[in-house]
């Protein structure tokens, strides 16, 4: 089975149809799968109108409400703890990134013998259309995490990820980031322990007018990744037997399920 986690947050305008495509599109492939949606906190009204898929979609979608805005990474440390498949896809919810691809990703990881597949804006086959600061920031970033960590990726931030679970279930209980840096943590760990990383070439259609990410977030980014680096080569932090951390407390404790509900046309 497939487990697709799709975090949201403000999403209430586009999430409903943006789950049933998805359903829409994994029945195409003909695979056993299910739809998890974490709503991080949204102020919308997102997980009332995720509802509408989970109505229409109960026996493939799932609907978990943060209480709390907490970040990306929190939302999706959370819903990996409701995923039931072999295999896990991280999917933004926005649908920059169309859930058709996954099925190259599957044929990637069965072809390279990897463990986690990931979308890179990159590859060279991808095909990419987004606001050029994204870009600097991007190449910008790559750099630095070349530098600091020798990841064997062009990409770390592209929302559309492929996972074997066991590499889950033992890297995500590790990690203490969040927010923006999750996905450098969560690779760089991935990196650390052996497992083998793909990359595949995405269609990247950007629609936000506005980029959520300003010049605190990427602040914050830039800090975050070297709390990195110091936890994983000067303390050593990540090769000490792993506990239960605090993203896994915080999303443990300020989340709940959404109930199927019977939702008038």
């Amino acid at each position: 089975m497939l487990s697709i986690l799709m975090p949201a947050y403000n999403e209430a305008s586009s999430i409903a149809e943006n789950v049933c495509e998805t359903v829409e599109t994994m029945h195409a492939f003909g695979i056993d799968f299910e739809i998890i949606v974490i709503d991080d906190g949204s102020m919308d009204g997102t997980h009332a109108a995720a509802s509408h898929a989970l109505a229409r979609w109960p026996d493939r979608v799932r609907v978990v409400r943060c209480t709390r805005n907490e970040g990306k990474g929190n939302a999706l440390i959370c819903g990996a703890s409701y995923a039931r498949g072999d295999y896990v896809a991280f999917l933004d919810a926005d649908m920059d990134l169309h859930p058709e691809q996954l099925a190259d990703f599957f044929e990637i990881m069965r072809a390279r013998g990897a463990d986690v597949v990931i979308g890179s804006k990159f590859h060279p086959r991808s095909k990419v259309d987004y606001p050029p600061t994204r870009r600097v920031w991007s190449l910008g970033y790559y750099m630095l995490v070349r530098a600091l960590f020798g990841l064997p990726v062009r990409d770390t931030q592209t929302g559309i990820k492929l996972f074997r679970r066991q590499v889950l279930d033992h890297v995500l209980p590790r990690i203490l980031v969040k927010r923006f840096a999750f996905d450098l943590e969560l690779l760089a760990n991935v990196h650390h322990f052996g497992y083998r990383i793909a990359e595949a070439p995405v269609t990247l259609n950007f629609q936000r007018v506005c980029s959520r990410l300003r010049l605190p977030a990427v602040a914050k980014v830039f800090i975050d990744t070297l709390a990195i680096f110091y936890r994983m080569r000067i303390l050593h932090y990540y090769d000490r037997p792993h506990r239960r951390p605090a993203a896994l407390e915080s999303a443990a404790a300020s989340h709940e399920i959404v109930v199927p509900v019977t939702i008038a046309d």
